[in-house]
């Protein structure tokens, strides 16, 4: 099941990847930056029940315990991505990184990754499982 997990992260990972590269050549311009990254809080998080949705059969997750452990490792693991695009790649300070969080600030990256862990458990529910 761990094996699995970590493969369907990698696939999320990526696509997500693709979905900012995207964001930023085609929405930066006509929205703005800051409602770019909003819009696509909302676009990256189909996307990723998406995945979850299409890999559930794959993923067979026998419990809702277990659906809520693959989200919380997916979560772990997009938080610790998204810290090290931001440091590493975009030398962003962290400023930068925490302010897409802070709702107070228009920051609604939270509620993407509130969908990202709650995604296997979603879409096992959506497909009929447990």
């Amino acid at each position: 099941m761990w094996l699995k997990a970590l493969l369907v992260f990698a696939l999320i990972a990526l696509v997500e990847t693709v979905h900012g590269a995207l964001r930023v050549r085609f929405l930066n311009r006509p929205l703005g930056n800051h409602r770019a990254r909003q819009v696509g809080v909302f676009t990256g998080s189909a996307l990723i029940f998406l995945i979850a949705w299409v890999t559930a059969p794959w993923l067979a997750l026998p419990t809702s315990r277990a659906a809520f452990a693959v989200g919380g490792l997916w979560l772990a693991l997009m938080l610790a991505f998204e810290v090290w695009v931001g440091r590493v790649l975009f030398h962003a300070p962290w400023p930068r990184i925490l302010a897409d969080f802070d709702v107070r600030r228009g920051g609604w990256l939270g509620f993407g990754m509130v969908v990202l862990a709650l995604a296997p458990w979603l879409a096992a529910v959506a497909r009929g499982g447990f």
